[in-house]
């Protein structure tokens, strides 16, 4: 990665229902205009995903979604919907970063909010990078919080089974948003290490440290779990397959697509079925790799995109 770098300037988007949206822009202010998007839902960003761009060619909008992060109010699901994302997005786009159009990346929950940005602001997109593909059907929500993963994590899993009694498990995300939104702080708490620590676990193709302790405090886990679930619980807020069946908006904008071949996150399933829907995209299937955008293969890939693009087209000032 680029070299650490701190932000030129910071703030918060005060929105009209509630949130103070956390911002950030860092490298370079004439620079070409980016917008990262961290995952989870509810994931926050880090000072390391400043580092996938080169610094001195870009100006890098980073920010905390609602609820996570340095985003108040801390865990709130109150008007926390895809689409007030995407209209958060849009203002911050015109009144932060001062653009017509930006490119636009994002991974895992980031690769569904930037499909879901671009499809319905295709204009303001000027090149979209996303990793990990995560279109939130049932069968892909299904595949890691009900069944399928736990055939290759069966000792995790029952970590993650632990906080729910037998009798709710054939509802899981159902029976931890019983308790992820109850009273009980304990409780909460309890729900919200065992979601985290499930997903920590499995996204990296090797155990990894550094994720197990990413978000292993009790504030950072229950804003992910919470705010995970209830996008989940909801299916994202949009029609069954809607990501998919509208990949057609965007086959005149540049893009790459970058997924590990043994993502059990998000399996390659749904990054192939985009790549046919969306075949103008550059296509790269990384073989020794899971989920984690700092995967070797992975990372080299999501550079090369950001330094492939940084020649285009700079800021188009509004």
């Amino acid at each position: 990665m680029y070299p650490e770098i701190q932000p030129y300037s910071q703030g918060f988007l005060h929105t009209e229902d509630g949130h103070r949206v956390y911002w950030e822009l860092c490298g370079n202010p004439e620079g070409k205009p980016a917008i990262f998007l961290h995952g989870g839902p509810g994931g926050g960003c880090s000072p390391a995903h400043r580092r996938l761009f080169n610094p001195e060619r870009y100006n890098i909008l980073l920010f905390d979604q609602r609820g996570c992060g340095r985003s108040t109010p801390h865990a709130s699901l109150e008007n926390n919907s895809t689409w007030d994302l995407v209209a958060d997005m849009e203002r911050l786009r015109a009144e932060v970063l001062q653009t017509e159009k930006a490119l636009v990346f994002g991974g895992s929950w980031g690769s569904t909010l930037a499909l879901a940005y671009a499809q319905t602001h295709p204009r303001r997109v000027s090149e979209l990078i996303v990793r990990g593909i995560f279109t939130i059907r049932r069968e892909e929500l299904r595949w890691f919080y009900q069944e399928g993963a736990s055939w290759l994590f069966p000792d995790q899993w029952e970590d993650y089974l632990a906080p729910i009694p037998e009798n709710e498990r054939h509802d899981l995300m159902a029976a931890y948003r019983k308790r992820l939104t109850g009273d009980d702080r304990k409780v909460q708490l309890e729900a919200a290490q065992a979601w985290t620590q499930w997903e920590s676990h499995t996204i990296t193709l090797l155990p990894n440290a550094a994720h197990l302790l990413e978000h292993a405090a009790d504030d950072s886990a229950l804003a992910f779990a919470r705010i995970e679930n209830h996008y989940f619980v909801h299916n994202g807020f949009m029609e069954e397959g809607q990501l998919l069946r509208n990949a057609h908006l965007l086959h005149a904008i540049p893009g790459v697509i970058i997924q590990g071949r043994y993502d059990v996150c998000t399996p390659a399933k749904t990054a192939w079925e985009l790549h046919r829907a969306w075949p103008q995209a550059e296509f790269h299937l990384v073989d020794a790799a899971g989920h984690a955008f700092d995967e070797p293969g992975i990372l080299a890939r999501l550079i090369a995109a950001t330094d492939r693009f940084s020649t285009a087209p700079a800021r188009v000032v509004l």
